[in-house]
């Protein structure tokens, strides 16, 4: 070991290697946001389109408080096959990695360091178990005036909680403009 380059190789691959243990712990966090949509749609209509988007994604009402007027719905979020396979195969590349340079520091470990990539598959397994739950989602739709002159004199304003995702698919299906925050 006396090239320099194989400890700054080793250290460079163990702060890689903690990165990818980040990386896959985060792919299973919940990404909560609030968002604010406008629809063209009177609230009644608005409120049928809603309900039949959430139904069609396999959520149901769970309550309804009349006092805040707000709805919430439940789910249950799948993960994804093709995450989990990614994530598999990112932690087999990283763990081989670990692994020759693992043998070149320690000749004597070279037979069993390549051992470390058959852990690989628990990268997909831990995602698979920790990303299937249930998903919450609140709304609440409201009757906003405008002082817009080109548009209607009225919108509905849906005040939405839940993942992103599931907020962006929301926007893109019943083309709900976002209302920007200032």
């Amino acid at each position: 070991m006396d090239n320099p380059i194989l400890p700054s190789t080793a250290f460079l691959t163990v702060l890689l290697a903690i990165g990818l243990l980040f990386f896959i712990r985060a792919s299973t966090k919940d990404r909560i946001e609030v968002s604010q949509l406008l629809a063209d749609q009177p609230q009644e209509t608005l409120l049928e389109s809603l309900q039949s988007y959430f139904s069609d994604r396999a959520y149901v009402i769970t309550a309804v408080d009349a006092e805040t007027e707000q709805v919430t719905y439940e789910g249950f979020v799948s993960p994804s096959i093709f995450l989990a396979v990614f994530l598999t195969l990112l932690a087999a590349v990283g763990f081989l990695c670990l692994a020759l340079v693992l043998a070149m520091l320690v000749p004597a470990m070279a037979s069993w360091a390549i051992g470390l990539v058959a852990l690989a598959p628990l990268a997909g397994v831990f995602y698979w178990k920790k990303s299937a739950r249930p998903e919450t989602v609140y709304l609440k739709v409201e009757t906003v005036a405008l002082d817009d002159p080109s548009s209607p004199a009225t919108r509905s304003l849906v005040t939405v909680t839940g993942h992103r995702d599931e907020l962006a698919e929301l926007q893109r299906s019943l083309k709900l403009k976002l209302v920007e925050s200032d």
